[in-house]
């Protein structure tokens, strides 16, 4: 197995994603535990997401990546180990209120993605499952960011996946939308799917006017893409804001 850093990109698939980004990265489904309220417990459970996928080599490897994960003296020991590698490892915080903090394992054909979060009562783990090649493709092409329009396909601005846009509407009101990219010519707007022209052409028709904001990441933010055997296992974060529903 490698073990390394999320980058900023990557961390953005450690929530839950529309059906469009679940399939077209090869989401197989994600595993959530609790570690009791003693801290030495690891509850479970299994939520899938595409059955096709969940494979009995895919079962193999993600035994393999949890069980290694809560041998003893690793993060996932009990809650106190836990709590030694997020506190331990500030770079790796999502630094917002929920305390978590991630990391991204990679074996031969897939990728896990796990957010953790050391507090009692809380979920202790959440652990996105993919395909691996189809997530890093989707990633690659992610990164050439999301191209706004006009009607006439004149370009306006372009934004990173993830970051947000505000829409005022023809009588004022202001609303801002997460976006993520999904092909070159396609984009979210919050949960509702576009093609870059129909967006345009919908906006003009209501009156409504679009732009681009700050983006979401901070100026700096810690990435390390080395790889690091199973007892020097790092960790990153980065909060992801929904969007509402377009009306």
């Amino acid at each position: 197995m490698d073990y390394r850093i999320m980058t900023a990109e990557e961390r953005k698939y450690t929530y839950a994603q529309s059906q469009q980004l679940s399939m077209q990265t090869g989401l197989i489904g994600y595993l959530r535990a609790d570690m009791d309220s003693n801290g030495e417990g690891f509850f479970s459970s299994w939520n899938e997401w595409r059955e096709s996928l969940n494979t009995d080599e895919f079962k193999e490897d993600v035994d393999f990546v949890i069980n290694a994960l809560r041998e003893d003296g690793e993060l996932l020991h009990n809650r106190s180990t836990l709590s030694k590698f997020c506190y331990g490892t500030p770079e790796s915080a999502f630094n917002d209120d929920r305390n978590e903090y991630g990391i991204r394992v990679d074996t031969e054909k897939y990728a896990f993605l796990c957010r953790m979060n050391p507090n009692k009562g809380e979920y202790n783990l959440y652990c996105h499952c993919y395909v691996r090649d189809w997530l890093d493709r989707n990633i690659e092409k992610a990164a050439r960011g999301i191209r706004f329009i006009d009607s006439n396909y004149h370009d306006l601005f372009r934004i990173a996946d993830g970051e947000r846009i505000a829409i005022t509407s023809s009588f004022g009101e202001r609303n801002e939308y997460t976006c993520r990219y999904i092909d070159e010519t396609h984009v979210e707007v919050g949960n509702n799917l576009y093609h870059i022209c129909e967006f345009a052409e919908r906006m003009e028709q209501n009156g409504a006017t679009y732009k681009a904001l700050k983006p979401l990441l901070p100026e700096q933010c810690y990435a390390d893409n080395e790889k690091h055997d199973i007892s020097s296992v790092t960790a990153v974060y980065e909060s992801r804001r929904q969007g509402d529903f377009l009306r």
